[in-house]
């Protein structure tokens, strides 16, 4: 099997909004502000509602109802009104498969995605709000493996349990490639920036090409960490297991190992942005 023998089943494909898909290029725009971005918004009558209605909501408190995008935006405040686009925008763009727990999926997926982010900031080698993107589209392709796959993808999970193998050898082993290689496939059927599609690509083995993509390391980290936040791993031991070779490649500072409490703590408010 190859790569783009999943994509020719594109009545499967999840349908991500063309406002997602342009939002994502504004992200690499340095110049991007609130018209660009609330305009985008605006063309989407979906999203526009999803918008009013999260800053009407009782999250925010306001005493007065907003019924402009324009204004909604500056209230959200660009990287939460980015943050909302996207991952609403993906979260519902698929609303069950079969094997995968959605709920679980994104969950795990904005978790990455805000470790990503917290990285990010903390490196002048990648930029944060594209981090944070890397990181919820990071894991798509397993996605599209089970969308288009069932049956594959659960003798995957099957090997993964009771081989005790990795994921990576077992989908080489069932598929010749891995999911990685299908989320960037499907990134570039979606015209991503294709930066995104490489660090998405490398980020389980970063050192696979001789010079190490930044973002495809801090996309490796942030796994890592969520990793150790999932198994609710002592922090001694987050410390200690640290891939400080990575986190170099990263452009971290030997520092971060100090702040690694920081984002074992870190907390997200998706669930009142996606409700």
């Amino acid at each position: 099997m190859q790569v783009q023998d999943l994509l020719k089943h594109t009545d499967k494909l999840p349908n991500v909004p063309d406002v997602v898909r342009e939002l994502i290029v504004l992200l690499n725009d340095p110049n991007a502000n609130y018209f660009d971005i609330s305009k985008k918004v605006a063309h989407d009558q979906t999203m526009s509602l999803k918008v009013l209605r999260v800053v009407n909501s009782a999250y925010f408190g306001l005493s007065r109802k907003v019924y402009s995008i324009d204004e909604a935006t500056v209230i959200l405040g660009l990287n939460k009104l980015k943050t909302l686009v996207i991952a609403s925008g993906f979260a519902n763009s698929v609303k069950s498969v079969e094997g995968i727990d959605l709920k679980e999926f994104w969950r795990d997926s904005f978790r990455v995605a805000l470790l990503a982010q917290w990285l990010g900031k903390r490196t002048d080698a990648v930029d944060a709000e594209e981090a944070f993107t890397a990181g919820i589209v990071h894991n798509l392709g397993r996605l599209l493996l089970h969308l288009t796959e069932p049956n594959i993808a659960q003798e995957i999970q099957v090997l993964v349990k009771t081989q005790y193998i990795s994921r990576t050898k077992a989908e080489m082993d069932k598929l010749t490639f891995t999911t990685q290689d299908a989320s960037k496939a499907l990134m570039d059927l979606w015209k991503f920036p294709p930066e995104l599609g490489e660090a998405v690509r490398l980020h389980k083995r970063p050192f696979s090409e001789e010079n190490p993509q930044p973002l495809a390391c801090i996309l490796n980290l942030a796994c890592y960490l969520n990793a150790c936040i999932r198994d609710e791993r002592d922090e001694m031991l987050v410390v200690d297991g640290f891939p400080k070779t990575v986190s170099k490649a990263a452009g971290l500072p030997e520092k971060i190992i100090y702040e690694l409490g920081e984002a074992l703590l870190l907390e997200d408010d998706l669930d009142q942005l996606l409700a």
